[in-house]
């Protein structure tokens, strides 16, 4: 199933998409009493609900799909350097980050709205001069977990989205951490969907995509993920409680404007189509304002 968020003659709804995704089916469709995505996981429970046997459908053409979770409950859990040729590329580019380590690297992205599939991203220019994407596989946790085994952590995958985590690496530099220089306003688009974990699994292999302008940039699978899902929500959920609707970006593969030689850095200017790929999810594309 595919999870969407969308508005409706100017109300926001959740609803799952209809396998030939043209039309949009509301939750309440499903029996379920839901207005938003977080009171959808959270009457969900960890589980997914039956397909109706009847029911109306909206054309996705007449509505507007918003970010599947527009205000995370909490910021975002990031993790940096998760893909062993983006471990790599930050190394050449002699990045500010001591990246000589064994343990996954966590950190947070603050958000005040996900940005939603073709919303422009604000690029923040008059603070930024290297503007950056990321594309992300976003684990978004179905139900509270808190000292989870590996082995059980498919149970409390809600499902899986798509984000761009975008990054004024000016900022980065200048701060020493990330913080700052990834939560700047309109930093965080997500979509278009959240595909439900029981169509991949808790260690999907997605094939994960970033193009600028039509332009690749990024290529790899989620599978070349240093540390699986599974590892993280264990290691997370043992130090704290995971809520439901916790979003996880799982970090990014190598590619990024950072990671080119200084010379030939192709970082976002005003006008630029970012284009996301994650194959069974979708596409979020965005254009830097």
């Amino acid at each position: 199933m595919k999870f969407v968020t969308y508005n409706y003659n100017g109300t926001e709804y959740v609803g799952v998409l209809t396998n030939d995704e043209t039309s949009v089916i509301p939750a309440s469709e499903f029996g379920l009493k839901a207005g938003s995505m977080l009171e959808l996981i959270k009457e969900l429970d960890g589980s997914y609900p039956a397909a109706p046997t009847q029911g109306k459908s909206i054309a996705l053409s007449a509505v507007k799909l918003e970010a599947p979770i527009p205000e995370p409950r909490q910021d975002v859990i990031c993790l940096g350097l998760n893909y062993r040729d983006h471990v790599e590329e930050a190394t050449r580019a002699d990045a500010v980050f001591d990246i000589q380590r064994g343990d996954a690297v966590y950190f947070s992205k603050r958000l005040q709205r996900a940005v939603a599939p073709g919303d422009k991203i604000d690029g923040h220019f008059d603070i930024c001069d290297s503007l950056d994407y990321e594309v992300e596989l976003g684990v978004v946790i179905g139900r509270d977990a808190k000292n989870v085994k590996a082995a059980d952590a498919g149970k409390y995958i809600f499902g899986y989205t798509i984000i761009n985590d975008v990054s004024a690496r000016n900022l980065q530099t200048r701060h020493k951490q990330w913080y700052f220089g990834k939560s700047l306003d309109d930093f965080t688009p997500m979509g278009p969907c959240i595909l439900s974990a029981d169509e991949v699994g808790a260690m999907p292999e997605l094939d994960i995509r970033c193009y600028v302008n039509g332009e690749k940039r990024q290529d790899s699978n989620t599978r070349m993920m240093i540390f699986d899902i599974p590892y993280i929500i264990e290691e997370l959920s043992a130090g704290m409680t995971l809520k439901a609707g916790t979003v996880i970006a799982t970090g990014t593969p190598s590619g990024v404007a950072l990671g080119m030689p200084p010379e030939v850095q192709k970082y976002l200017e005003s006008g630029d189509v970012v284009r996301c790929e994650i194959d069974g999810i979708g596409v979020l594309e965005n254009t830097i304002a």
